[in-house]
């Protein structure tokens, strides 16, 4: 049974992530500040399965901590052999009003959290040829309005999944999926006009769920074992009519 470690795991598509993977792997349930959602995870799956779910804290706030949680990550079964960065910052950064902190904190989550994970876990996940699954966003090629650092830094986690793809191959595979409307951001969950307008643009004329998301990710990790520096857009085709 093969070891996984998901940042982000504990709520949203991370949980749906957690639980479609914890079928047939043990996971790592990382979170920042969702400690109850993450503990209630975590003994939800070993009810299912004994000894199968951890939950671990960490805020992915520098090299060091990606390091430390990789470390802690390894011990508890003898290594991690499919890493999916999830955990994300998402907020808007109108130009005029965007602070350093808003940099460190988009860019930190969504670029420099994901290339420092894999570089610690690097010689785990080739031992047993693992691989590595980065959450992307279809505005990594398409900006969003007022958004500039968030699409800046999935951008980079595009480009970080194919140099990935390239550096570490053929011990680590590394792809990413790009979700469309799946999960409606907090701020606009009550924003019907916003919603209806988005969901005009969609070609299949409805959003998706985060099964959708979660099957796509046990796709790459389980059954594509010759797809490599991929980005999957799972958005009904949103990303053709933006």
């Amino acid at each position: 049974m093969r070891n996984v470690l998901i940042s982000g795991a504990a709520v949203r598509l991370g949980r749906a992530i957690t639980k479609e993977l914890h079928r047939d792997h043990r996971i790592v349930i990382h979170y920042r500040s969702s400690a109850e959602a993450a503990h209630t995870l975590a003994t939800e799956l070993n009810e299912i399965r004994p000894d199968s779910a951890v939950a671990m804290q960490s805020e992915l706030d520098s090299a060091d901590a990606c390091t430390a949680l990789a470390r802690r990550a390894e011990e508890i079964w003898g290594g991690i052999d499919v890493l999916v960065n999830n955990a994300s910052a998402f907020y808007p950064t109108p130009v005029e009003k965007t602070t350093e902190k808003d940099w460190d904190q988009l860019v930190g989550s969504n670029l420099k959290a994901p290339f420092f994970l894999s570089q610690a876990l690097k010689q785990s996940l080739g031992r047993n040829n693992g691989c590595i699954v980065n959450m992307a966003d279809i505005h990594a090629e398409r900006p969003m309005p007022r958004h500039t650092l968030y699409c800046v830094a999935k951008a980079g986690l595009v480009m970080l999944t194919k140099s990935l793809a390239l550096e570490l191959a053929p011990q680590v595979r590394a792809n990413a999926v790009a979700p469309g409307a799946i999960l409606w951001p907090e701020q606009q969950a009550t924003n019907e006009g916003k919603k209806a307008q988005i969901v005009q643009r969609i070609p299949l004329a409805r959003t998706g769920g985060p099964e959708d998301i979660a099957k796509t990710v046990r796709f790459l990790v389980c059954d594509a074992p010759y797809i490599n520096g991929q980005v999957i857009a799972v958005d009904g085709g949103r990303n053709l009519n933006i």
